[in-house]
């Protein structure tokens, strides 16, 4: 017959067994940035909005390439001007047709035109400023798409630390339900010969519960820092995913010498910036004329996509807006105040982007401080509940000292670990915000 101590261990750990019924996954940190640079969806948004802003950058040489356009159409008209017209075209004019009833009540006539236009843009200066912002935008793009595939990777480390972290969690809390086990099991043998109270048996239970109930939870977040992996990397599916690599502390990041302006990011606000005066400039050149050249070929007949008439005409237009309304006093001032306000933010992103920094670096030292000491921690509670292990076995110790240091141990074991991976994140951290 089962006991009532198994009855509640297996009603607390049954809820965590599937997890270890799960097919595991070894994964290395290099192979997760490999996948996400290749797979992870924002990445994949950020260099097709990248593409979006070449291909508005290539729209944008219409301000000195010509536009080319071939038609052939075909009327049939009485029109006595179009009558007139179309025939002066063909080139089929008779005496006849200056007879003045002829002149006034033509008889049907078809006329077929095959027309091959160029229009060449010469002078355009506002036309010149735009493509310069538009080219100014693609580079914002580009380097925007490039921090984000930094951040993914700062992001990806930071998801296969949490992956870390669980494991290990998992690790120091199955050797702590183990050892609480066993200390219930003495406690209990003697609890049964008389040598205990029942409380001293409660406390146990409660002490064993206790650490089921975290092994649940550190259980959870491995599942928990696995789906996020996956994400990272978009696969399809629920993976357990197991690193291929200890939780230990990387090397002190020293090379802060970098300046923010370098940075991708910062480079990107500054060139979006400058996109807006560009544009703000192009603004202010509509107020100067165009010039424009054209040429049209021609080949009129009265039959469909013959040629028995041709012609040409070329030239050049010179035009100026004089006045539009208030429109482009009111877009002139939008684009001035939309180039004051992107000096500011940019500014701003700056004096953000160094605050950052300057955190993170003081958030370096410290967990580099208390890094130490939580290993000190961790060894000294170690050795101590060795020492009450062995006093207890021999009744020279306390139930309630040995589930303190039982406790006590397993808590800076974690807090060890815990200071571990918020040192990694802080030299991660770092190395993202230094990155040129």
């Amino acid at each position: 017959m089962i006991k009532r101590k198994w009855i509640l261990i297996l009603l607390t750990v049954t809820t965590v067994g599937w997890l270890n019924a799960q097919t595991k996954t070894t994964i290395a940190l290099d192979e997760v940035l490999t996948k996400v640079h290749e797979s992870n969806a924002s990445i994949k948004v950020s260099e097709q909005e990248a593409k979006m802003a070449k291909y508005d950058y290539n729209l944008s040489s219409s301000v000195f390439l010509p536009q080319i356009s071939i038609s052939h159409t075909g009327i049939a008209t009485t029109n006595p001007l179009m009558a007139f017209g179309s025939k002066l075209n063909q080139e089929i004019l008779t005496q006849a047709d200056f007879v003045p009833s002829t002149l006034n009540d033509p008889d049907q006539i078809e006329s077929f035109a095959t027309r091959i236009s160029v229009e060449q843009p010469l002078i355009n200066v506002d036309g010149f400023y735009q493509r310069k912002a538009a080219k100014t935008t693609m580079e914002a793009k580009e380097l925007q798409s490039q921090r984000t595939k930094d951040y993914l990777v700062f992001e990806s480390e930071k998801a296969y630390s949490q992956l870390q972290l669980a494991y290990v969690a998992v690790e120091v809390l199955e050797k702590a339900f183990k050892s609480a086990s066993a200390n219930h099991d003495l406690t209990e043998n003697s609890y049964d010969q008389g040598l205990l109270q029942k409380a001293d048996l409660l406390e146990a239970k409660v002490r064993m519960t206790e650490v089921a109930n975290q092994l649940q939870t550190a259980k959870s977040n491995v599942q928990n820092a696995s789906d996020y992996l996956a994400f990272l990397m978009n696969e399809q599916g629920i993976t357990t995913y197991e690193p291929a690599e200890k939780l230990t502390p990387t090397s002190l990041k020293t090379d802060t010498g970098s300046t923010l302006e370098s940075r991708a990011d910062v480079r990107a606000m500054d060139l979006v910036s400058k996109a807006y005066k560009s544009n703000m400039r192009a603004d202010k050149m509509t107020f100067l004329p165009r010039l424009n050249a054209f040429a049209r070929y021609e080949l009129y007949d009265d039959e469909v996509f013959q040629a028995d008439a041709k012609g040409y005409l070329f030239g050049a237009s010179l035009s100026w807006d004089v006045f539009k309304g208030a429109q482009r006093f009111a877009k002139t001032g939008k684009s001035k105040a939309g180039y004051e306000k992107s000096k500011q933010e940019y500014q701003q992103y700056l004096s953000k982007s160094n605050m950052e920094l300057q955190r993170a670096l003081r958030t370096a030292q410290v967990a580099q401080s208390k890094l130490e000491t939580s290993k000190l921690a961790m060894e000294q509670s170690g050795e101590s509940l060795r020492i009450r292990t062995n006093r207890f076995k021999e009744g020279l110790e306390k139930t309630t000292d040995l589930l303190m240091a039982e406790a006590l141990y397993a808590e800076r074991q974690l807090a060890y670990y815990q200071t571990v991976y918020e040192f990694n994140q802080a030299q991660s951290l770092l190395t993202f915000l230094t990155k040129e």
